[in-house]
C-alpha cells in the first residue's frame, strides 16, 4: 500500500529518496514526502497527489543532508492533504509508517493529555509522538523505538529519523514488509526489493517483529523482544529491472502484451516441455492423492483465479474445493482438516488478509501451499510449499498478467492433482499438458484483437453500468472482466453466472446496457445462447466474446470479439486477454489513470 525508502547516504540524499518513491508509484499513492537531517534538524518537503508535486516542491525550496526517509502514501487515515503525508514529525523524531495502527486514538487521547499537539488526522502521527515522548523521558533512539512498537497495535512498517544523529535510521516491522538494502559506504531502508532497485540489489528482509538499527557501517537487527538476530542477505533479481513503459502508453498496456511471454516463461517451471508431462519445481513437489478437500483463499483478481481453479481441480482430480475471500475465511471459521492443503494465491505475497488467512489454517494443523509472484515475500517465507508465478514486477494497479500466470499454475496443480489422485490417465495428462503449451501462441493471437476493442471501447465509455456474463469457467472471468472495468474506468460493472440472468439482473437491460457474454464453442454454449436471445429480446447491447465456431452460431450481436480456437480447459486465459484490453481502452478513452486508479493501490498489506 504505502511506500517507504530511508537512505544513509555520503552525498545529498534528496534526489535518492525520490528516485526510490518513483520505484514505488506501482503501489499506488495520494501523497509523498521526504525528511532529512540539515545540520542535525528535521527539514520536511510534502505534498499532495503525484511525485511530480513534490520533486516542484524540491526545486523551489531544497532539501540539504545525507540522511533521510521518504514516502508515498495510500490514505488509510484522514484525506489526501499535505498536512496528513507522511513523514510526520516532532521536533526530536520524524516517522514515516505504512500499515494501521489500530489503537491510535486511544494513544492520541493519552498524548494529547500529557501535552502533545497533534498536526494531522493520521494514525502515524502517535508513532512519532510516542518516541519524541520516550526520548524526553531519557531513552536512546534505539529504546524509544522498541517502547514504542511494544505500545502499538496492528499491522506496521516504519522507520525513524532522529535530530542530531546524522549516522541513524532505525526501522520495524509488524505485518507489512521492510527490508535493508546494503551498500558500499551507505544503507537502505525500503518497502521492497523494488524500492532499492536503483542503491543495491544485496538485500535483508526483516522478519514479522523485528527492528533494525542502522548505521553507514553496521547493521544490527533486533527481534520484537529486544534479543539480537542475524537474517540472511540475498541478492535480488528484482533490483536489476528497469521498470519503464517501454514503447507503452501505460505499465497496464505493456503488461497486457507481456503475458505470453511471461505465462510461457511460468509454465516452463512447471512441464517438462520434452515429455510433455507435469514436473513441478525443485521443492515445490506435492502429492495430492491424500488429500480429502482443497481450502483455497485469496482477494480481488486473485480470488477469481481460484474460482476458475475450483472448477479445474474437481473436474479433473475430482477433488472437492473450499474457496473463501481472505477477508472473510477466519470469521466464516469453516471446520480444517488437520493435514490439509490450504492453498494461498497472492501477487505481491503480502495481502494482509491472505496472510492473516494462512496463519489461521497454520494455527489448525493444515500444510500451507502459496500461489505467489514475489518468492521472497511473506506469504512465501512462511507457506509450506512455494509454487512460484514469473510474472516479473508489475507496475499497474489492476492486475493483468500476474492473474494469467497465477492461472497458469493452478492449471498444471489441477493436473498434478488429477495425475495423483488417479483421476487422469497419461494420455489424459498429455492431452492437457499440450493445451497448456499452446497458451502463449494464443494470447499472442489474442492480443492481435486490440484495434477492434479500441473502436469499441467509446461506445462501453458511454455506459453507466455494465453486466458481465459466463457460463463454467467463464463465470470467474466475467467477474474479473467486471472488476477490471469497475478499477480502471470507474464504470458500473457486475459479473453473473449466466444462468442466473432471469434471477434478477435482466431487470437492468434496456438498450443503454452493454452485455459482454464470455461464451467459447464449448459444451455449455447452447444455453449461454440462450441467455443472449433473452438480453436481445429487451434490446441489450450484446458484446459477444467467443471463437470462430460460436461467431457462426451467435446469431445478431453489437459487436463479436473472435478468439482463436483453444481447448475448453485453457479458454480462461485466452478470454482474459479480451477483457483486460477492453477494460484498458475504456479508461483510456475516459481519460482516467489508467496505472494508478484512484482508491486503491497494488500490494493491500492492511485488512
Amino acid at each position: 500500500m504505502c511506500g517507504i525508502v530511508g537512505i544513509l547516504a555520503r552525498e545529498a540524499v534528496a534526489p535518492q529518496l525520490v528516485d526510490g518513491l518513483k520505484r514505488l508509484e506501482y503501489r499506488g499513492y495520494d501523497s509523498a514526502g521526504i525528511a532529512t537531517l540539515d545540520d542535525g534538524r528535521i527539514v520536511r518537503r510534502r505534498a499532495e497527489g503525484k511525485l511530480r508535486n513534490l520533486e516542484a516542491r524540491l526545486l523551489a525550496d531544497p532539501l540539504a543532508g545525507r540522511t533521510g526517509i521518504g514516502h508515498t502514501r495510500w490514505a488509510t487515515h484522514g484525506a489526501p492533504t499535505e498536512a496528513n503525508a507522511h513523514p510526520h514529525a516532532t521536533d526530536r523524531v520524524a516517522v514515516v509508517h505504512n500499515g494501521i495502527i489500530e489503537n491510535f486514538r486511544e494513544l492520541r487521547e493519552q498524548l494529547t493529555e500529557q501535552g502533545a499537539v497533534f498536526t494531522s488526522q493520521t494514525d502515524t502521527e502517535v508513532v512519532a509522538h510516542l518516541a519524541s515522548s520516550a526520548l524526553a523521558a531519557g531513552a536512546t533512539p534505539q529504546l524509544a523505538v522498541h517502547e514504542t512498537m511494544k505500545r502499538l497495535r496492528g499491522a506496521f512498517a516504519l522507520a525513524f529519523l532522529f535530530e542530531g544523529h546524522d549516522d541513524l535510521l532505525i526501522g520495524a516491522r509488524r505485518g507489512s514488509p521492510l527490508a535493508i538494502g546494503h551498500g558500499d559506504g551507505e544503507v537502505y531502508l525500503g518497502s521492497d526489493a523494488v524500492a532499492l532497485a536503483p542503491f543495491t540489489d544485496e538485500i535483508t528482509y526483516l522478519e514479522d517483529g523485528d527492528w533494525v538499527v542502522l548505521t553507514r557501517e553496521t547493521v544490527e537487527i533486533f527481534d520484537e523482544g529486544g534479543a539480537p538476530v542475524s537474517r540472511p542477505a540475498i541478492r535480488s533479481s528484482v533490483a536489476s529491472v528497469i521498470v519503464d513503459k517501454g514503447a507503452h502508453r501505460h505499465f497496464m498496456a505493456k503488461e497486457i502484451a507481456e503475458q505470453p511471454e511471461v505465462v510461457g516463461h511460468t509454465l516452463v517451471r512447471f512441464i517438462d516441455m520434452t515429455a510433455g508431462r507435469i514436473r513441478l519445481p525443485a521443492g515445490a513437489d506435492f502429492d495430492f492423492s491424500g488429500l480429502d478437500r482443497l481450502a483455497i483463499s485469496a482477494c480481488g483478481t486473485a480470488y477469481y483465479a481460484g474460482l476458475v481453479a475450483r472448477y479445474w481441480f474437481e473436474k479433473f482430480a475430482r477433488l472437492p474445493v473450499d474457496i473463501d475471500i481472505a477477508s472473510e475465511f477466519r470469521y466464516r471459521e469453516p471446520p480444517l482438516t488437520p493435514g490439509g492443503l490450504a492453498l494461498m494465491i497472492s501477487q505481491s505475497g503480502e495481502t494482509a488478509d491472505t496472510l492473516a488467512t494462512l496463519r489461521h489454517c497454520r494455527a489448525q494443523g493444515m500444510t500451507i501451499g502459496a500461489v505467489v509472484n514475489v518468492p521472497t515475500s511473506t506469504i512465501a517465507r512462511e507457506a509450506d510449499v512455494v509454487f512460484p508465478t514469473t510474472a516479473g514486477v508489475e507496475v499497474g494497479v489492476a492486475s493483468t498478467k500476474a492473474f494469467t500466470c497465477q492461472l497458469a499454475v493452478l492449471a498444471a496443480l489441477a493436473i498434478k492433482a488429477g495425475r495423483d489422485r488417479r483421476v487422469l490417465s497419461e494420455q489424459d495428462e498429455a492431452k492437457l499438458v499440450a493445451s497448456l503449451i499452446e497458451i502463449p501462441r494464443l494470447m499472442a493471437e489474442a492480443l492481435h484483437l486490440e484495434p477492434e476493442i479500441e473502436k469499441l471501447a467509446p461506445s462501453i465509455a458511454k455506459a453507466k453500468d455494465v453486466l458481465y456474463l459466463g457460463r463454467g469457467t467463464s463465470y470467474p472471468i466475467a467477474l474479473e472482466g467486471a472488476l477490471k472495468l469497475k478499477e480502471i474506468s470507474y464504470i458500473h460493472a457486475e459479473g453473473y453466472a449466466a444462468g442466473e440472468l432471469k434471477h434478477g439482473p435482466i431487470a437492468l437491460v434496456d438498450e443503454n446496457v452493454p452485455v459482454v457474454v464470455l461464451a467459447p464453442f464449448d459444451g455449455l454454449f447452447e444455453k449461454t445462447a440462450s441467455n443472449m436471445q433473452e438480453v436481445a429480446a429487451r434490446g441489450g447491447r450484446i458484446v459477444l466474446i467467443t471463437d470462430k465456431e460460436g461467431e457462426a452460431h451467435a446469431g445478431e450481436t453489437y459487436a463479436t470479439l473472435v478468439v482463436p480456437n483453444a481447448y475448453a480447459f485453457v479458454s480462461p486465459l485466452i478470454y482474459a486477454i479480451p477483457i483486460q484490453l477492453l477494460a484498458y481502452h475504456t479508461a483510456v478513452f475516459m481519460g482516467t489513470d489508467v496505472d494508478q486508479p484512484r482508491n486503491l493501490a497494488k500490494s493491500v498489506t492492511v485488512e
